[in-house]
């Protein structure tokens, strides 16, 4: 089958750096995506890793819509409860959290998205994507940066990648989401649900190096965030490697960062990056809104 060119579809895509981003023009979110629309985002996805949309201002309905062109969605948050009558979207409103609850579990939860992770890798199936809708954006600060795990796996030795290739992590969600699961049994008196399943945070393991189920390419699929150690090494060992692997992941070579306006839309290949949100804004008013795609077992 012949696949139209993002050209031929009247899309205008603007690469953001060298390795990772893209800004997409030319397409109306709030309308349906035709399959060949679908079909380039989708591929357009793959090569940028992380693909922005400027000034969509989608209502909850019509992200969710867009959303589902690209797969399932998953509930909002293993742990956290959706917004009313959208249980797949997940919304943070950052500096009410860090106000209301500057030292329990929902400010504890909010941290992390403030610091380098990959989305819900403390599940078997961690999402193969998340898609963002930006609500309330600051006057200043607040970017989002995203690293590109794939460059930053190929910027290693050859026999670093070999070493690197042999070692399984453990991933838990536990010391960030432990409370904030409690909290909602007490409030609500229902755990969280993923995959179908009652979630209970026990640890979960993933390889180190993780295979793109749909490119081949291999990269990094390790995270400050939810990582706690690799498996078969010592203590210090564990330490020392991955907090080499977090600086290095994180190389400004390897990351793209973006200035957000409300109502731009972010998509990005959660199999493949790592994001981290810019703690500059103070208690300026941020809110996003979030859906993620059911995803597969990292191998």
């Amino acid at each position: 089958m012949t696949v139209a060119s993002p050209l031929a579809l009247g899309l205008d895509v603007r690469p953001l750096s060298r390795t990772i981003g893209a800004e997409i023009r030319g397409v109306d979110l709030h309308e349906p995506l035709s399959r060949e629309a679908t079909t380039a985002i989708r591929n357009l996805l793959l090569e940028h890793k992380v693909i922005f949309f400027p000034g969509q201002h989608l209502e909850p309905a019509e992200h969710v819509a867009f959303a589902r062109n690209f797969g399932e969605l998953t509930p909002a948050h293993p742990v956290i409860p959706g917004v009313e009558g959208f249980p797949e979207l997940f919304e943070i409103d950052y500096t009410l959290a860090r106000t209301l609850y500057p030292q329990d579990a929902v400010g504890e939860a909010t941290n992390v998205s403030l610091s380098w992770h990959t989305d819900v890798t403390f599940m078997q199936k961690p999402p193969f994507g998340s898609i963002l809708n930006a609500k309330v954006i600051p006057p200043s600060g607040g970017d989002t940066s995203w690293a590109d795990q794939h460059a930053a796996f190929t910027a290693l030795s050859p026999t670093f990648q070999s070493f690197l290739s042999t070692l399984t992590a453990v991933h838990s969600g536990d010391t960030t989401f432990g409370k904030v699961l409690e909290l909602r049994k007490e409030q609500r008196g229902e755990g969280g649900e993923w995959e179908g399943e009652d979630v209970t945070l026990a640890p979960v393991e993933h390889p180190v190096v993780r295979t793109h189920p749909e490119t081949g390419l291999q990269s990094l699929f390790v995270n400050p965030g939810f990582t706690r150690y690799v498996k078969g090494l010592s203590a210090q060992e564990s330490d020392l490697l991955l907090g080499f692997l977090y600086a290095h992941s994180t190389r400004p070579e390897f990351t793209v960062r973006y200035h957000w306006t409300a109502g731009d839309v972010a998509f990005w290949d959660n199999r493949v990056t790592q994001h981290a949100v810019l703690n500059d804004f103070g208690d300026q008013h941020r809110v996003i809104q979030r859906v993620t795609l059911h995803g597969d077992v990292p191998v």
